[in-house]
């Protein structure tokens, strides 16, 4: 290991994927991989076994959501260091992984001069986002926040159930449904619960299976 170097965890369940992150990074004189994970259980295990200056992860892993295991790192390393990189861009996603504690947020088409830029900034302390990823988290501030019950309700839309379905799983009355809808396209800028589903998908909001 180069001395003085950067010391990277890569976190992502595609190994073609993963390979190509360390065949980059390695490239770099004052970058070192030093442990790599495909699921969130390995994540959170070789972090506390190397202890990375930064930790590159992606959200979409097959055991535990990436927020999760970057709260469940944060929660015992409280100084990690912690970039998202995703193929999700939506507003929602950029939100909850800043709020989760990571420092950052690029997506997968960033170039490598980007996801470079990136581990030196974090390394300094310093926030990193992909220029889309801020737009869409200026685009989510300047929005009314969903409440929880009414991310329930948007949650079983996007699954194609009805009011009256809606009401059953959530025990609530219908008409209190209703109400979450209609608040729900209000905040979301829209005027049917059809362009409401797309929005929530478009924002990361809710996500599909």
């Amino acid at each position: 290991m180069r001395e003085n170097s950067i010391r990277i965890m890569v976190v992502d369940d595609h190994p073609v994927v993963r390979a190509g992150l360390v065949m980059l990074i390695s490239h770099e004189e004052d970058m070192t991989v030093v442990a790599q994970a495909a699921n969130g259980k390995e994540a959170i295990e070789s972090y506390e076994k190397h202890e990375p200056d930064i930790t590159l992860i992606d959200l979409s892993l097959p055991d535990i959501h990436g927020i999760e295991v970057i709260e469940r790192i944060r929660k015992k390393f409280p100084m990690a260091k912690i970039l998202v990189l995703s193929v999700f861009s939506g507003s929602e996603d950029v939100y909850r992984s800043l709020q989760s504690g990571a420092l950052g947020y690029l997506i997968k088409d960033s170039t490598p001069d980007q996801l470079f830029h990136a581990i030196r900034e974090a390394n300094e302390g310093r926030r990193y986002l992909h220029p889309s990823a801020a737009l869409r988290l200026a685009d989510r501030m300047l929005n009314d926040m969903l409440t929880p019950r009414e991310l329930d309700v948007l949650r079983l839309m996007v699954q194609g159930k009805s009011n009256k379905e809606i009401a059953a799983d959530l025990n609530l009355s219908e008409t209190t449904v209703k109400t979450h809808v209609a608040n729900t396209l209000m905040k979301l800028n829209v005027s049917s619960r059809s362009q409401a589903i797309l929005e929530a998908l478009k924002r990361g909001i809710v996500h599909q299976g």
